[in-house]
């Protein structure tokens, strides 16, 4: 019989529900989920190997772990099994990229005073803004990580 991953250790003695409300403790684990995609971005379809991940996050093989688990369950990462080295173990590959509303925070029309008459096709719109265009202008300038 194969010897069973950590992950696979894991699986069988967490149950669901700890495994999705996993926390790192003194974490900002919003930011960390962040962070991993931003990573696991640059590494498109190719993905990454969940050791070189967690190195690069000082992350210890057990928290990463069930840090994966976790983005599994939530839909942000695919995790394929492979040989590597002799050794079982998972390259990770980004699914989707978790929602932040950190992208619009500073978007004019949130505070906008006419944004009840700004429609596609009319005199107030999106496509002639210029407060829309400004910060749309500032946003692409602003680095991209922090």
């Amino acid at each position: 019989m194969p010897e069973l991953t950590l992950e696979e250790k894991l699986e069988s003695e967490l149950t669901e529900e700890e495994i999705e409300r996993f926390q790192i403790e003194k974490v900002n684990m919003e930011q960390l989920i962040r962070k991993v995609c931003d990573i696991l971005v640059e590494h498109e379809s190719a993905g990454m190997l969940q050791n070189n991940l967690w190195k690069k996050l000082k992350l210890s093989d057990m928290t990463g772990s069930r840090l994966a688990l976790k983005l599994e369950r939530m839909g942000t990462i695919t995790r394929e099994k492979l040989l590597e080295n002799g050794r079982w173990t998972y390259k990770l590959i980004l699914k989707k990229t978790p929602i932040s509303t950190q992208s619009i925070e500073d978007a004019p029309c949130l505070v906008c005073k006419v944004e009840q008459k700004c429609t596609l096709d009319g005199d107030i719109s999106p496509r002639t803004c210029p407060y829309l265009e400004d910060w749309v202008v500032s946003m692409i300038k602003k680095p991209r990580f922090k």
